[in-house]
């Protein structure tokens, strides 16, 4: 039989590894090309990996819940093909590797060897015994391409100062060395003193949990130092040390405290937030406003024939009122580019929306926001929000931001101070919007009237925007909010 095994592909966006969230096969299952076969979870999104191959199940190498580093055979599918060829002479030919899974042919002796994932096929000629089959069905490369496709490995996103953010095609990376075929060789010496021996997923744990790897002894072939060398040497560092007595814990064993790993989403968030809290200098602008009229152009929109299947909120008022603000103070659509000590101003508005789901916070955005009308902007934010919440957030969808909007006020809070999206200039945040007491008119038509009134919020980054840059954008927003038809004027 032949056995192909499915290896986890590279996500891109400088990702290493992936959590397997659910298999939605087990062994002994049948499965045919491009049925799913489980989820997977990175710190940016949930993903389904579907099968490139027809066959039935004959191991799951990586049990839900653990990590499984990129390249790694995660899967193993019988794909019947011994039955249409006959046994092999020599039993290696019959467990296959496709180089779609990471995999590339070579010299060797007609074997194939492993390839650095993200790097292309080794140069050379592959000699293998030719198989009395039908010509290779393109059914799985096609399934590994719309794979690729979907994570985006072979794109590398780009700023642009046009009117749309575009897409650059990275020239190919070099063909990698080959590395060693198998065969029986010596034990190699265990290296000490030298270079620390360690795969790149390896290095990033040690570095998330504070290890030095100069002080981790290898236990993999040749001194390599392994995930689980990195996780018993940080389970020693933080063991307590001996006390001749005993003394009262400050939390008890016992007392339902509740450990959550801290992986996928709320990781990256958690380092994004600290990287733009200490990268960005954050200057945040309050500002109190009227919004009565947009309540009540709001409820006139929820009776228009266009709108009646499409859900309306306030967000959709400040969303529109961001982007026409945003064409007035282009410094708050920018972003601080660091190599070329410049800052871009940007044409296009990548439109933000900050979504709480089961996993975290995203961040997706909507693309040229500033382009859409009302109707438009309502369904892109409709389909933004219920992708974020069932976890099917693709990375290119919350890649490439310039502006967002958090809404608070969902949860009736009032405002708050939030933090920059990393490499976003500005972020709005809107509170709940209540019936409060307010002064309209004046002069002698002076009074107090119960109106719809709401707080808004905007941090920004000073090193891209001044105080009067800032001000004029919440002074715009709110502008609108309170009087809709000054849009007109934008």
């Amino acid at each position: 039989m032949a056995i192909r095994e499915f290896r986890l592909p590279d996500p891109g966006e400088g990702l290493v590894e992936a959590d397997v969230v659910t298999w939605r096969v087990a062994v002994g299952d049948t499965v045919k090309i491009n049925d799913i076969l489980l989820e997977i979870e990175t710190s940016k999104s949930l993903v389904e990996l579907p099968s490139p191959y027809a066959g039935t199940v004959t191991a799951l190498l990586v049990a839900e819940g653990e990590t499984a580093d990129v390249g790694a055979p995660i899967i193993a599918i019988d794909d019947g093909t011994a039955d249409a060829a006959g046994p092999s002479a020599d039993p290696a030919e019959d467990r296959v590797v496709e180089p779609s899974d990471g995999m590339a042919g070579g010299g060797d002796g007609g074997r194939r060897v492993p390839n650095l994932v993200g790097y292309g096929p080794r140069t050379g000629e592959s000699k293998r015994r030719p198989r009395k089959t039908a010509a290779p069905d393109p059914a799985p490369q096609r399934t590994h391409d719309q794979l690729a496709g979907t994570f985006a490995t072979d794109v590398a996103v780009s700023r642009r100062t046009d009117d749309r953010a575009a897409l650059q095609v990275s020239p190919p990376a070099p063909p990698a060395a080959p590395l060693p075929g198998p065969g029986p060789a010596a034990p190699e010496p265990v290296l000490r003193g030298g270079a620390v021996l360690a795969k790149p997923p390896v290095r990033k744990l040690a570095k998330d949990l504070g290890l030095d790897l100069t002080t981790v002894d290898g236990t993999g072939p040749g001194g390599v130092i392994t995930r689980d060398d990195v996780t018993a040497a940080a389970a020693a560092a933080s063991a307590p040390a001996p006390v001749a007595a005993a003394a009262p814990p400050s939390r008890r064993s016992d007392g339902g405290d509740v450990r959550i790993p801290v992986r996928g989403v709320r990781k990256a968030t958690a380092e994004a937030m600290v990287r733009s809290a200490f990268t960005a200098p954050h200057v945040t602008e309050w500002l109190t406003c009227d919004v009565t009229a947009s309540m009540e152009l709001l409820e006139r929109l929820k009776v228009r024939r266009e709108f009646r299947d499409v859900r309306i909120s306030p967000l959709l008022l400040v969303s529109k009122a961001v982007c026409l603000a945003l064409g007035r103070t282009p410094e708050l659509n920018s972003f601080w580019d660091e190599p070329a000590a410049e800052i871009v101003q940007l044409g296009s508005v990548n439109l933000g929306i900050a979504a709480a789901t089961p996993r975290g916070l995203v961040v997706p955005n909507i693309k040229g926001a500033q382009e859409l009308g009302l109707l438009e902007l309502a369904q892109a934010i409709n389909a933004l929000v219920a992708t974020a919440r069932e976890g099917r957030t693709q990375p290119a969808e919350m890649a490439q931001g310039s502006f967002t909007i958090t809404n608070v006020g969902t949860f009736g809070v009032d405002a708050g101070t939030p933090i920059l999206n990393p490499g976003e200039s500005g972020i709005l945040c809107f509170g709940q919007i209540a019936r409060r007491p307010w002064v309209v008119g004046a002069g002698a038509d002076e009074r107090i009237e119960p109106r719809w009134v709401t707080t808004l919020a905007v941090s920004f980054d000073h090193r891209l925007a001044d105080g009067a840059q800032g001000s004029t954008f919440l002074a715009d927003v709110a502008g609108i909010l309170g009087d809709p038809g000054l849009g007109l004027l934008f």
